[in-house]
């Protein structure tokens, strides 16, 4: 393992405390990354990051407390990084939501909009100096094949009128490959890469936690019935492309199964990319 920060990758991982995110932050310890892992409940956080210590051996790890619904809290935890670090090589944004019932943030923004967007739109602005820092950084958004079954809806962005979990999800899953796609065309730093990956059907706990019964059994049934990856599975993609050396000319790209592959109509779609990067900086 690497002995110092200027020979180790300074990573930092969104919703790392389980599933796709542990599993990335185990992939990068055992690779000797510096990581930051940012979870939003403290007691799995710190278990999480026993677990990983006692699993990998590395003792570069911290934690960052921060609920990704609050736009307060990660422009706290952003210039927390800021004042710790010289520079971020690796930033994950990995972690996500869906949710049955409508729910606002205390913004009053669409909770799942929130958190699985604009929380990677505005922490990866806040964190776009130690970025610059890096002499080959790279920004990883996950998001998801649902994002060929979605538009933004400009006009009811926070779905008041005939809200769907699912449908909700779609959107804020299309919302990130647009956001990728726009950063590559608006970053001012060729060194600076950034890539949207889609994990696959993973086998992680993400449609039991703020669903009702008919959609926790919907999500129990699929994950039985179709061959789901495992949490290192879905990770492999986001792995890969924080450590492969000659990634940074895909820059922008989609990426399924540690290959670039098309992204939607819609999310290739420029004028849709520029319109909601600015609907994003006012949000």
């Amino acid at each position: 393992m690497a002995s110092s920060l200027a020979q180790r990758k300074a990573c930092l991982i969104t919703g790392a405390s389980d599933g796709i995110g542990y599993a990335t932050a185990a992939a990068l310890a055992r690779a000797g990354c510096e990581i930051w892992l940012m979870v939003r409940n403290a007691e799995k956080g710190n278990k999480a990051k026993q677990r990983l210590q006692s699993a990998t051996g590395n003792e570069h790890l911290h934690l960052l407390i921060t609920d990704l619904s609050s736009q307060q809290q990660i422009r706290a935890a952003a210039a927390t990084l800021r004042d710790q670090l010289n520079r971020l090589d690796v930033l994950i944004n990995n972690a996500g939501t869906w949710i049955s019932k409508r729910t606002l943030t205390e913004e009053g923004i669409e909770k799942v909009f929130a958190v699985n967007h604009l929380a990677p739109f505005l922490l990866t602005r806040e964190l776009y100096p130690l970025l610059q820092h890096s002499a080959d950084a790279r920004v990883i958004n996950v998001s998801s094949d649902n994002h060929y079954q979605a538009r933004i809806n400009f006009d009811d962005l926070f779905m008041e009128k005939g809200y769907h979990g699912l449908r909700s999800y779609a959107q804020s899953k299309l919302a990130m490959v647009l956001f990728t796609r726009e950063f590559e065309r608006r970053k001012p730093d060729p060194h600076v890469s950034i890539f949207a990956v889609q994990p696959g059907l993973v086998h992680t706990d993400i449609g039991l936690k703020q669903t009702t019964w008919l959609h926790t059994l919907a999500w129990k049934v699929r994950r039985s019935l179709w061959r789901s990856k495992t949490p290192e599975e879905g990770a492999a993609t986001s792995v890969f492309l924080a450590q492969q050396e000659d990634v940074r000319q895909q820059s922008g790209t989609y990426w399924d199964n540690c290959q670039p592959k098309p992204a939607s109509r819609e999310a290739n779609d420029p004028a849709i990319a520029s319109r909601l990067w600015d609907t994003s900086l006012s949000l």
